[in-house]
Order: C-alpha cells, then structure tokens, then sequence
C-alpha cells in the first residue's frame, strides 16, 4: 500500500513539474506583454510536430532535427508578434486576450492544413523503459522532464530577476508606455517573449509527447496546465515550479483513491476546484504581483 501510495505521489509531482514547464510559456509571455496567451496549448502542438517532422518525415538524427525544430518554433514565435501583436502594444488586455482566441483557432487550422487530423506516432526521445526502484516505477521521460523544468525554472527566474534585459521585459509588462519613455524597445521585448514562450513550449512537447501519439489534440495540455499558472499568479517563475508540484500530486492522489470510488474523472477536474478556491481567497495567485490587471 505505501509503494502505491509512493508511485502515485512521485508519479503525480512529476506530471505536476511537466505542466509548470508549459505554464513557464504562459508566464513569460504574460511578463513581458500582459498577454494571456490562450493559445499555449497549441503552441505546443506546433512545437511537437515540428519536432515529428524533422526527425520522422525528413529522417534527420535527434542531434540535428531537434536543434532544427526549436529553431522553427522559435521563428514561429517571432512571426505571431510580428504579425498580430507588434501592432497592438499599448492596447488593452481584453484585445490581447481576444487576439490569442483567434490565434488558437488559426494555429489549430494550420496544423491541420499542413499535416491533417491522423494521429501520428512521435519520435521516441527519452527511453521507454521506466527506472525502477524496488516496487516503485518511474517514466524516464517524466523524469528527465522533471529535472529539465527544474533547471529552467531556476533559469528564467534568475534572467528576470538579475539579468538587464529580463529587467526590462518586467518593465515592459507594467506599463508600455511608461516602458517607452524609459527607452525600452516594447517590441522587441515582446518579441523576445514570444520566441522564449514557443521554445518552452516545444520543449513540453518533447517530453510529453516522447514515444506517444501526436495529433493536435495534444493541445489540451495547456488547459491542464492553466491551473498551474493561475496558482503561480502569472508573475513569478519559481512560484510556477511550487504550483506544479501542488496541482500535480493533488491530481495524482485524486486519479488513485477518488476516483474509483465516485467513478468519474474528478481528478481532472480536481486542480480546477483547487485553482478557483485559491484564487477566491487570494486573486494574484500565492506569488502573484499585489498589482494586477486579469480578464
């Protein structure tokens, strides 16, 4: 009973770890911009089939086609802000929000366009064979994942914190205007968000994705990943790895013990409760800024 116990906690922290890797990609836009980026989910989409594509379709080695679809990612990034956001600096956020709602329905069109509605095995990036210890099993990809999210967390928080030009992406997302007066390029820190959010994003897809299936319903991840970046309150990248941890264990123990009982999936819908009775008490989130504007 305590090795279940135990592959259910480890197990569900380490999803937990995987969604605050997205939710970064929600953070640092939303830093930068003041953009809730709603369509995260399929950035990740984008990301992964790119990855398939270089490796799968074009035959290229992990150690060329991964280097090659981060590039494309992160070109697909600059290109959104080129093409809907660097025109709306200074706008209001409710015209962010809606400008991302229909980035989503195009990113999610493109896809299929480009690579149709078939599910398509992914490149297996990380092992398959889980680590085990005694009775306890651990996927090496959520794992590596793990431990990749960890480090980038602690990444990106030190580059906003001491880093000038994260300093002036935090700038940029209190106020444009005030940012501009100061000398600071709103544009190219947005766009140096947007690149940043689609690498992480296509990093997420690696791991989520590694010897599974890919089809643009892959996206959902980034609603399950939603709960994690409200809880963080958009702002701080260290609070992200602290949220995931939460919502992925609660998750997790939920899933195990709930749900055979009441036979439904009130796991899923679990961290979505929790999200909502935080945030009623606290609306900035647990490290959210005291200042906030939210849609």
């Amino acid at each position: 009973m305590i090795f279940d116990f135990l592959n259910y906690l480890i197990n569900g922290a380490l999803v937990g770890l995987l969604y605050a890797l997205v939710a970064m990609g929600f953070v640092v836009i939303y830093r930068a911009s003041k953009v809730f980026n709603m369509a995260q989910g399929e950035l990740v989409v984008f990301g992964g089939f790119m990855v398939w594509w270089m490796i799968a379709q074009v035959g290229l080695p992990l150690s060329i086609g991964l280097p090659l679809a981060f590039a494309a990612a992160i070109l697909f990034g600059l290109a959104i802000e080129r093409i809907f956001f660097s025109r709306l600096a200074g706008e209001s956020v409710f015209a962010m929000v809606m400008v991302t709602i229909g980035l989503l329905i195009l990113i999610r069109g493109l896809i299929l366009v480009l690579f149709g509605p078939a599910v398509r095995p992914f490149p297996i990036v990380f092992p398959l064979k889980p680590i085990i210890f005694g009775d306890i099993l651990i996927p090496r990809s959520l794992l590596f994942g793990g431990l990749i999210t960890i480090v980038v967390g602690f990444g990106l928080s030190w580059f906003f914190n001491r880093t000038r030009t994260g300093l002036r992406m935090t700038a940029v997302a209190e106020d444009h205007e005030v940012a501009l007066s100061m000398g600071i390029s709103v544009k190219r820190s947005i766009a140096f968000a947007w690149a940043l959010g689609s690498a992480l994003s296509t990093i997420g897809a690696v791991i989520y994705l590694s010897g599974k299936s890919l089809s643009f319903l892959a996206s959902d991840i980034g609603l399950s990943a939603l709960p994690v970046a409200l809880l963080a309150g958009f702002e701080s990248i260290a609070g992200v790895l602290l949220a995931g941890l939460i919502v992925g264990t609660i998750q997790g123990l939920v899933t195990a013990y709930v749900d055979p009982v009441v036979g439904g999936a009130v796991g899923s819908v679990f961290p979505f409760l929790i999200m909502l009775a935080i945030l009623f008490i606290r609306p900035t989130g647990m490290f959210g800024w005291k200042i906030i504007q939210r849609v």
